[in-house]
């Protein structure tokens, strides 16, 4: 089982109670800092978000059940008040508790089930290779997402595609998805689908830069459709990463580099990788 996978496992055994991130990071074998931010890349959602989900998804199941009153399930989803569960709920689900119980059914409702990663072994991923890159200016368009929302990343390459090939000062035909942990922010992350450019003169309106120091990367590779790198990230994090001995770089989290070897139209081919690493 990959440490995401163990970190999953210990999140279902214990999401009832209250747990800490040092516990799961400790079930998991990464730090916390590691796990914070890995979670999210390799399954889409925040581990305070998901153990909020999967508690209120038990509670719509109790409400309709009608065994309980809202308070006192309330309480066993961890909420001290009525009105604290109240205003989690329907931030959840865009219903309150009561109106969830008097319809009687959850049949409208997005409950959050177990997160199932699929089995692999570590030889389904080819070993990286490594390189030194100088200091780096990238220039692209950048948003804020709620891990979960990475649904919205298609969209963000599809108005970024009437720009590549003529942005000022672009380097090459290479473009890049930088992911990057936002400090203080456990549920969200900035990603950004950029080009190189020489500097950032006369760049298109709402367009952000973004500079990266010369650094060391781990660079693996992610063969068949894009939608698939999360399964490749969790190889890399669950079970490549904690027995290599690297730290992580501090910025970016990684980013994704395409070129003629990926068709944009299809999103099929191959997708690198690439991971900074601390020296």
């Amino acid at each position: 089982m990959s440490a995401i996978g163990r970190a999953i496992w210990f999140i279902e055994s214990h999401f009832e109670t209250d747990t800490s991130l040092d516990e799961i990071a400790d079930a998991a074998g990464l730090s916390r800092y590691h796990l914070s931010r890995v979670f999210g890349l390799v399954t889409g959602h925040s581990i305070s978000g998901y153990i909020r989900a999967r508690r209120l998804s038990g509670a719509a199941l109790s409400l309709i059940s009608g065994s309980s009153n809202i308070l006192e399930v309330a309480l066993g989803a961890g909420y001290g008040s009525h009105e604290a569960f109240t205003r989690a709920f329907r931030d959840q689900f865009g219903m309150t508790p009561e109106a969830v119980r008097r319809q009687g059914h959850i049949r409208n409702l997005a409950l959050m089930e177990p997160i199932r990663m699929k089995t692999a072994n570590l030889t389904d991923l080819e070993p990286p290779r490594f390189e030194t890159l100088q200091p780096m200016l990238f220039a692209g368009l950048q948003e804020t997402y709620a891990y979960g929302g990475n649904a919205a990343i298609p969209s963000l390459w599809q108005k970024f595609n009437q720009h590549f090939g003529h942005i000022p000062n672009q380097k090459g035909n290479i473009a890049y998805g930088i992911c990057t942990h936002i400090d203080g922010e456990n549920e969200k992350f900035r990603y950004m689908a950029a080009v190189e450019v020489s500097d950032a003169d006369e760049l298109p309106d709402g367009f952000a830069t973004l500079k990266l120091p010369a650094q060391r990367y781990a660079v693996f590779s992610h063969r068949g459709h894009v939608s698939g790198i999360p399964a490749t990230m969790d190889l890399i994090f669950g079970n490549w990463w904690p027995t290599s001995g690297l730290e992580h770089g501090s910025v970016p989290d990684m980013f994704e580099r395409y070129d003629n070897r990926f068709d944009p139209h299809t999103g099929m081919g191959l997708t690198e990788i690439w991971l900074p690493i601390k020296e």
